[in-house]
């Protein structure tokens, strides 16, 4: 199946040559086809806030990629560099606060600094982890997407209708997708009917960027309504919602754009399966429950305006733009390092301890 997903794959949000990263813009598709090119670290941090790159695997593809950016920088400045640089890492980490994957590359990359020896290539080194991350994490994909599959067809082997959630396609990560890289791989062993997209307010990446990549690629899928989708679970004999991830605690909940907590409650409501696709890189053992992680909340705008125009009344507006799943309204939780069924604490701490299976 491996060949045939490589074959598939049409789409790429992150490209790193000739020394700069160029971006994707995510805020203009469908309509506009625009990449953006960054050169420093500030730049990069900027397009993550800005949503420009967006997806949590895509997040950290990117900020490693920062640091990078931000350690040329500071190396053509003379001086203490290192100490410049974890303003870098400062920035970088502060974009976004919900994500772990942010935190993780940020991570591999200062690991890998602090494994320099004297008259070791700094750039060089710092180039080779970041494109080391961003193929780790294309490679973790087709893992996942196979893994995926496998699960679905244990189930029932006959074409399905599922329901997913945001984009978790090869916008969101370093390609081919994690939930909408499963859904690929399904749509590849006939095993789609159809795929039932959520339009996700208030940035609409399920309108904008899942029906996109979908609809690109030949696979049967249909626009709802966020609010349609316990309606859809009742009348339409969805099988599977399937749904990415921004963190993974180490009992099994999951952060994930908001939403997705009332997905899984009216699943399990309607009898169906729920499955979250994620690297595990998302996976934070340091947090024992979804209560620790941190929900980025921003600008109540979001809500009030619809492309730059008010729309709503004269109120004020909550937009939390995460929420967590509780563990055990999960049915299976994919990574590249295989699938754990109704997730704990327990199982949790036996997957972490797994090889990849790539």
């Amino acid at each position: 199946m491996r060949e045939q997903l490589l074959a598939a794959e049409k789409v790429k949000a992150i490209d790193w040559h000739d020394g700069v990263l160029h971006l994707l813009d995510q805020r203009v598709l469908p309509l506009e086809e625009t990449w953006r090119s960054y050169d420093s670290a500030a730049g990069v941090a900027e397009a993550i806030r800005l949503m420009v790159v967006r997806g949590a695997p895509a997040i950290g593809i990117s900020a490693a990629y920062g640091v990078l950016l931000g350690a040329r920088a500071r190396l053509a400045a003379g001086g203490d560099w290192r100490a410049a640089l974890e303003e870098d890492f400062a920035v970088l980490a502060a974009s976004r606060p919900t994500a772990v994957n942010l935190f993780w590359a940020l991570e591999r990359m200062r690991e890998r600094l602090a494994r320099l020896q004297d008259g070791d290539d700094v750039l060089a080194a710092l180039e080779a982890e970041a494109i080391g991350i961003h193929d780790s994490d294309r490679e973790a994909n087709l893992t996942m997407a196979q893994l995926g599959v496998e699960l679905i067809r244990k189930h029932d082997r006959r074409a399905q209708k599922l329901l997913t959630h945001c984009n978790t396609g090869a916008l969101a990560t370093g390609g081919f997708g994690t939930a909408l890289g499963v859904i690929r791989a399904a749509h590849v062993a006939g095993l789609v009917e159809r795929v039932f997209a959520d339009e996700t307010r208030p940035w609409l990446q399920g309108a904008r960027l899942t029906a996109w990549e979908l609809a690109g690629e030949g696979i049967p899928v249909s626009l709802n309504a966020d609010a349609a989708a316990a309606h859809l679970m009742k009348t339409e004999g969805i099988s599977w919602v399937i749904v990415g991830a921004d963190r993974i605690t180490a009992n099994g909940d999951v952060a994930n754009k908001i939403g997705t907590y009332q997905l899984a409650v009216n699943a399990m409501h309607h009898g169906v399966r729920f499955m979250v696709v994620a690297p595990s890189s998302t996976i934070d053992m340091n947090l024992s429950s979804g209560d620790d992680i941190p929900i980025e909340e921003r600008d109540g705008r979001e809500l009030l305006e619809v492309g730059g125009h008010r729309v709503a009344a004269e109120v004020h507006a909550v937009n939390p733009v995460f929420d967590v799943t509780p563990a055990d309204l999960i049915d299976a939780i994919v990574t590249e390092k295989g699938v754990v069924e109704r997730p704990d604490a327990k199982k949790m701490a036996q997957l972490m301890c797994r090889k990849r299976l790539h």
